[in-house]
């Protein structure tokens, strides 16, 4: 959630109100089950480990003065490497979804770019699984586990297919 957090905030600095309506937009109707105060507790970390400032903003006479959260030069250092990462050890698919959005919106990175570079990490570790799968020497029940990862990243890759289509779309 934290590498989320940053990337909204690459964008334009923002109060935890706002990035909140961000993330929901994002998520869509997957947004409607997060833990709203996760955005303050997420915030305040982010703060205190120097990757986030944070101004006091006057409210209007009808709402209380708010905090505003801008990127520190760290702060940006973390959401460009957590751009770049290609690791897919444990598929988090909204961690990824929510890359993309950030990504597109901040001008950070191009996302069918960051579907391309997943992609070809996940072709790799294909590749090593259908290996392994292949070995005569594996016993068939760890066979089994070998051909239930051969599916699931089966699985990601033709998700991958559809992200890449819907922004290209987005794109024209």
């Amino acid at each position: 959630m934290q590498d989320v957090v940053l990337a909204m905030l690459a964008k334009e600095p923002a109060h935890g109100y706002e990035l909140r309506g961000r993330l929901r937009d994002a998520l869509g109707p997957l947004g409607d089950t997060m833990n709203g105060g996760q955005i303050y507790v997420t915030l305040a970390r982010l703060a205190k480990a120097g990757l986030v400032t944070s101004e006091r903003s006057d409210g209007l006479p009808d709402r209380p003065d708010r905090r505003v959260y801008a990127l520190r030069p760290a702060g940006q250092q973390r959401v460009s490497a957590w751009l770049a990462e290609v690791s897919w050890p444990r598929p988090d698919l909204t961690e990824f979804h929510l890359k993309l959005v950030a990504a597109a919106a901040a001008r950070l990175a191009d996302p069918v770019s960051l579907v391309d570079a997943q992609r070809r990490e996940l072709l790799r570790r294909m590749r090593e699984t259908q290996r392994a799968a292949l070995d005569r020497s594996v016993d068939p029940v760890a066979g089994l586990l070998l051909e239930g990862v051969v599916l699931r990243l089966r699985a990601d890759l033709e998700w991958l297919d559809a992200c890449e289509r819907t922004w290209k779309m987005a794109g024209a």
